[in-house]
């Protein structure tokens, strides 16, 4: 090879990747346009395989060293670079994009926590005026201990708190999932579990209230419940949103409606997994403990819960 003839051949891309990093390190990598970006990329490409040609011919080590040293400065803002934009749009997402999310869609939401509420009042009427209608809904060995021996089942998650709080983050995910892909079915099955869940909540709270237990009961639900609670709302309103797009399409193509609706549950369910994961670490550690007063749990959970009212229902960014 003619090192001189490489050298010279082979400099201007050097420099042209030079000058680029230079305006990337000083102004950011949005500087720069789009055509330029992907000058940037193959730029990065063709240098480094410059230096390893370099490596293995006799062309001196100070030229060694500059291709290592630009080789180094391209891969810090490409791939380091690249880094820092998703971190970035992962904070924008929390602070701006979930909450307009939510408010763009808080009518899915309403419906999923009305038939929620409304399957929860259905079971507190009828566990009271049916007491069938409490061994159907409810576990038999629940009924038997809070019944029979006056007492809650939280108790056994003292001493096993990392494995319990595991379990409880998968079940509630596991849930939350059912409801939202629960849309493909028109939202049919998003609208069983929905009631579904809110029979069990309605019955098992009438066992506590008719067993004096309602204020430990409530007490334990109220820390985790007002992030747990909410955000599988939100993922019955994202199955009822993906239902909508199969079955009312409106102005869209079928396709193209389940596009648009899909988008916007898969957002939801950006930021309900992160509300579960803090509440399986809550309901695992804060609820059941035992040297927690119950009246400091109620304060915690009233607290949590007006802090997400406040998050979701903000202001939105006027670029938005």
């Amino acid at each position: 090879m003619n090192i001189q003839r490489w050298i010279a051949r082979r400099e201007p891309n050097w420099k042209r990747l030079d000058t680029l990093l230079r305006q990337v390190e000083k102004k950011g990598l949005k500087s720069l346009q789009a055509g330029e970006i992907r000058e940037l990329a193959s730029l990065y490409r063709s240098v480094s395989a410059d230096l390893a040609r370099a490596r293995t011919n006799p062309v001196g080590t100070l030229l060694v060293q500059d291709l290592q040293r630009l080789t180094s400065r391209g891969y810090n803002q490409i791939y380091q670079g690249s880094r820092r934009q998703e971190w970035q749009a992962v904070w924008q997402f929390c602070r701006w994009g979930f909450p307009e999310v939510v408010q763009r869609t808080w009518g899915y939401t309403a419906i999923a926590t009305a038939i929620f509420l409304g399957a929860a009042l259905v079971a507190w009427w009828l566990a009271w005026t049916d007491p069938v209608f409490m061994s159907l809904v409810v576990p038999d060995h629940l009924i038997e201990k809070v019944r029979d021996r006056g007492e809650l089942w939280m108790g056994s998650i003292v001493g096993i708190e990392p494995l319990a709080s595991s379990n409880i983050m998968i079940n509630n995910i596991r849930v939350s999932f059912g409801a939202v892909a629960g849309g493909i079915t028109a939202g049919a099955y998003t609208i069983f579990l929905m009631a579904f869940n809110g029979l069990h909540i309605g019955a098992v709270a009438t066992l506590v209230g008719q067993n004096n237990l309602a204020y430990p009961f409530w007490a334990f639900v109220f820390p985790h419940g007002s992030l747990e609670l909410p955000a599988i709302f939100l993922a019955g309103g994202a199955g009822l949103l993906i239902g909508r797009g199969i079955l009312f399409p409106g102005q869209y193509r079928r396709v193209d409606a389940i596009k648009v609706y899909g988008s916007q549950a898969a957002q939801l369910v950006f930021g309900i997994v992160p509300m579960l994961i803090i509440a399986g670490i809550i309901e695992g550690f804060f609820s059941p403990s035992p040297l927690v007063p119950d009246l400091i749990k109620y304060v915690a959970g009233v607290g949590l819960f007006t802090l997400f009212v406040l998050y979701v229902t903000r202001p939105l960014s006027p670029n938005l």
